[in-house]
């Protein structure tokens, strides 16, 4: 009976995300929420183009907060803290069901704590989970008296967090899991994998600070495999927004790359591709989904590195291997990302090695473990965003 007439009472989800990542993300559980509780729901918070599709007007546009650079965001802090306070604000006001954060950590769960102190009843949920499993794993324990579930993407997260004694979690699915179709070849392309010259592709990074740091050394790699007389077509797949920075960053170039522009292409190259050279992140995971071997690079500035290197608390920060729990992609990380390092490894990937073979056998395995059964990540998300909201509206 309660079930039945909460259909007819009206649900108030309150959802934020600050990156468009997370904007996709909040768009797909808005559209199964709608899908399950029809004009029954009624939606605000913060979010970016795809969820103002799904019906939802932003607080603020998302764009106030794509700042990278320590010295930007002192510059910003003021605003950003305003921001936090307006946000957290509204949410108190709009007094919903359910808050839902995704992902965006230093804004989100700064909004959160201040909501959990200010209305205790208001449930809230963390979709994303913080990278609490590689460095600051005190996070997690802290996160108990703030969040009550988090929706997590990566199969080995929720005992990341019965380790750590964190919130309850569970594991909904990537996203990338829902995209297979467009990473993946058909026969055609397939057979361009097999054909020479092999295409190999240059994924420098996704922000500003990353193309600064890998430019040069991915460069010079390149030039060391073509003075072994190693053949390969280089395609460089770049986003709108940097296209003009990853053009200056190769015009220094001893191989000139095919620059190509837009997630479109992007996924197209990774259908024809033979090998790659990427920076660590989330790329190694759909180059890994793509059945693509792979050398894995990173590098930051040394302030960060000294940072990065006392809180890192995992064997591997490359996704891919996290996710297949065996460290099969090779990683060449600060001062190990040289071009004398990175070239043989390189070469090793593109012939018939021991090393391309594992990589290989490994990525055959990731369907199963990123499996999510019959229902999609959206939904498992949805299911549990419904079964966390009150249980009935306070009277007002």
């Amino acid at each position: 009976m309660p079930t039945h007439a909460s259909k007819h009472v009206g649900r108030r989800v309150f959802l934020i995300a600050t990156e468009e990542s997370g904007d996709r993300l909040g768009a797909g559980l808005m559209k199964v929420l709608r899908q399950r509780l029809g004009d029954a729901v009624q939606f605000e918070g913060v979010g970016g183009r795809a969820m103002a599709a799904e019906g939802m007007t932003s607080r603020f546009p998302i764009e106030e907060l794509s700042i990278m650079g320590l010295a930007v965001i002192v510059v910003q802090l003021p605003k950003i803290l305003r921001l936090i306070r307006q946000t957290a604000a509204a949410v108190i006001d709009a007094s919903p069901d359910v808050l839902v954060i995704i992902d965006s950590p230093d804004f989100t769960h700064r909004v959160a704590r201040r909501v959990r102190a200010r209305d205790p009843l208001i449930p809230i949920i963390d979709y994303v989970s913080p990278s609490v499993w590689a460095w600051r794993q005190g996070r997690a324990r802290a996160m108990v008296t703030y969040v009550d579930h988090v929706l997590a993407l990566l199969p080995f997260e929720p005992e990341a967090y019965r380790r750590l004694r964190g919130p309850p979690c569970s594991y909904v699915g990537h996203p990338l899991t829902e995209q297979l179709a467009t990473l993946r070849p058909n026969a055609e392309e397939r057979a361009r994998r097999g054909k020479a010259p092999p295409v190999l592709l240059v994924l420098p990074g996704s922000r500003r600070s990353e193309i600064r740091h890998h430019m040069g050394v991915f460069g010079a790699t390149l030039g060391l495999l073509r003075d072994q007389h190693i053949p390969f077509e280089l395609i460089l797949p770049t986003m709108p927004h940097l296209e003009q920075a990853v053009r200056d960053g190769v015009k220094g170039w001893p191989v000139e790359p095919r620059i190509v522009v837009g997630e479109t292409e992007k996924r197209a190259a990774f259908r024809i591709a033979h090998a790659a050279l990427a920076k660590s992140g989330t790329v190694t995971l759909e180059l890994a989904l793509a059945g693509v071997p792979m050398v894995a690079a990173y590098r930051v500035g040394a302030a960060e590195a000294l940072i990065l290197k006392r809180a890192i608390k995992v064997q591997s920060v490359i996704l891919a291997n996290l996710v297949l729990g065996s460290n099969v992609v090779p990683e060449f990380i600060q001062q190990d990302c040289t071009p004398e390092k990175l070239s043989p490894a390189l070469h090793d990937v593109f012939s018939d090695s021991p090393l391309r073979q594992r990589q290989v056998d490994a990525f055959a395995k990731i369907d199963s473990i990123m499996s999510t059964g019959s229902a999609s990540p959206s939904v498992r998300a949805a299911d549990i965003v419904l079964s966390t909201m009150r249980k009935s509206r306070r009277s007002n």
